[in-house]
């Protein structure tokens, strides 16, 4: 691994080798989410907890303060929409030159294995692996599934991550599962942060997850709904901050959350 990998890397990965990454890229297929309306407003409060974001370029270029001290992962692949028949039919969307200007700190993908589009979206990997190695950034792979959750179990995460890492990326980004999830991690030779998916029923849903995750082998969480449409998303990414950089316990965790609710 060359310098600038190592370097990139290194802002996005803390030195406790643990990260907490915040996607608000939602609407290049989602349109105008909810408590996404404006970005600007929506991360401010919740910079102090994450250690980079995931955006577009476009909300990057408009939305994202360009002073802020926050490393950069640009989403790189789009071109569906929830309305559309399929959301496995993505096409890279950004150059290597665009990616470069914009100073990201690494490039993120969507590959859906499994799909009819299976084969395009890997291709997609590849190619952007290929232009961003020659620069050294690093690509982070996530491990798309689309409108069917029901894929989300281990045997299917498991192939996709693996895939990925064969591929490349140097992170996968992928979904918690109950069962078997530290031999999705184990299978995967790259560090796994793990996604959000749906917005969870209840903050301690979230922080169970997270926990259960983190002690089976992720690095950290790629997390956007169920941080910013919280309740209360300060507090959310404070006790999520405890988890994934404190080894903060479920309880230690909910308790921060509940105080940081009450303005303590």
């Amino acid at each position: 691994m060359d310098w600038g990998i190592k370097n990139r890397l290194s802002r996005l990965i803390q030195p406790d080798g643990h990260c907490f990454f915040l996607p608000i890229d939602h609407g290049y297929f989602q349109g105008p989410t909810h408590c996404l309306e404006k970005p600007d407003e929506t991360i401010k409060p919740l910079l102090p907890y994450c250690d980079a974001l995931f955006v577009t370029r476009g909300v990057l270029r408009s939305c994202v303060d360009p002073s802020i001290d926050k490393p950069i992962i640009l989403r790189v692949s789009g071109g569906t929409s929830m309305a559309g028949k399929d959301l496995a039919d993505e096409s890279i969307t950004t150059s290597i030159q665009e990616i470069i200007r914009l100073n990201a700190a690494a490039a993120g993908i969507s590959v859906f294995v499994g799909s009819d589009y299976e084969h395009k979206t890997l291709m997609n990997l590849a190619e952007l692996v290929n232009k961003c190695e020659d620069y050294g950034i690093p690509v982070m792979a996530v491990t798309a599934v689309g409108k069917e959750l029901e894929k989300r179990e281990a045997r299917y995460l498991a192939l996709s991550c693996r895939i990925a890492a064969e591929l490349g990326a140097r992170v996968v980004k992928t979904y918690w599962c109950e069962k078997d999830f530290d031999k999705v991690v184990e299978g995967c030779p790259v560090p796994v942060v793990i996604a959000g998916g749906p917005k969870c029923e209840s903050e301690l849903e979230v922080l169970e997850f997270v926990y259960d995750g983190m002690q089976k082998g992720a690095i950290g969480i790629n997390l956007g709904r169920n941080v910013w449409q919280s309740a209360h998303p300060v507090a959310m990414a404070k006790a999520l901050n405890a988890v994934i950089h404190g080894k903060a316990t479920v309880k230690k965790a909910l308790e921060i959350f509940k105080e940081t609710k009450k303005g303590k």
